[in-house]
């Protein structure tokens, strides 16, 4: 029964209300843990993609930046104009990969059902998609590292 001094409200409580703290701070201090280690694997990331014909491989990291290209002598036997469409092709299809496998690593580190997860990889997934321009609607073959 309450006496109307506020004595017996569990907010009010001092003992309560360090408890409610203390098990608020563990989760931020979790969470603190939880971002670094998402923020590591995420810096660490790569990405190799290939095109269908074997013509093209490339690597991109993890801000989406083209760190490796590998030209089989295919190019050879196509055009120019080819070459830079199968380059560019190929580039987006890594950054899609790559973009795949951020939202896997926020997922597996914070959760999916975290606001902060949420937002970590919609931004992820506009920045890699603004990383090239366009999007590709054919069906690529990619490997990812």
């Amino acid at each position: 029964m309450r006496d109307g001094t506020g004595d017996d409200d569990p907010l009010l409580e001092p003992g309560a209300a360090l408890d409610r703290l203390a098990a608020w701070k563990g989760r931020i201090d979790q969470l603190a843990t939880d971002t670094g280690a998402m923020s590591d694997r995420l810096g660490e990331l790569r990405v190799t993609a290939a095109d269908e014909t074997g013509m093209v491989e490339v690597t991109v990291d993890a801000q989406g930046a083209l760190v490796d290209i590998r030209l089989s002598g295919r190019i050879q036997q196509a055009g120019p104009e080819r070459v830079a469409q199968a380059i560019m092709s190929t580039v987006r299809d890594a950054r899609r990969q790559l973009a795949g496998r951020a939202r896997e690593i926020i997922a597996e580190t914070l959760g999916t059902e975290s606001a902060a997860a949420r937002a970590i990889a919609a931004r992820v997934g506009e920045r890699l998609s603004g990383a090239g321009g366009g999007t590709e609607t054919g069906e690529q073959d990619g490997r990812s590292r």
